[in-house]
């Protein structure tokens, strides 16, 4: 019986990252046809497969196998990135540089700063 969570996982961070079932299934040398077979539920991935796929996503295996998808921690798919965590969801945040960079000084700046920033984003 099929992984609900990994079939919609599959999909959902295939999509998130930009890539085709055709570059995913290129990625695991296997057709495109069977990896199309995973994320519809089909047939069930491998341990080998499901550990590829989530070196790909740059996630743990339960994100991609038991937790529900989040964008939240999806910024970039490939390096450069800096890896973050939210303390609250233990969900993992991947930064570029210039990202880091503007949360450093964001906590750097003074309420007035912080203020004014908020304001800008928000509206």
């Amino acid at each position: 019986m099929a992984n609900l969570q990994l079939t919609k996982n599959l999909y959902n961070y295939r999509e998130a990252h930009g890539y085709t079932q055709d570059k995913v299934s290129k990625y695991l040398n296997i057709t495109r046809q069977a990896y199309s077979n995973y994320e519809t539920g089909k047939r069930d991935p491998d341990v080998d497969l499901l550990i590829k796929l989530s070196e790909l996503y740059g996630i743990t295996l339960n994100q991609l196998i038991l937790d529900s998808f989040s964008t939240s921690f999806i910024r970039e798919s490939r390096p450069p990135y800096i890896v973050a965590t939210e303390p609250e969801s233990k969900a993992t945040l991947f930064l570029t540089k210039e990202e880091a960079d503007f949360i450093m000084k964001y906590r750097e700046a003074s309420n007035d700063d912080r203020y004014l920033v908020a304001k800008i984003l928000n509206n």
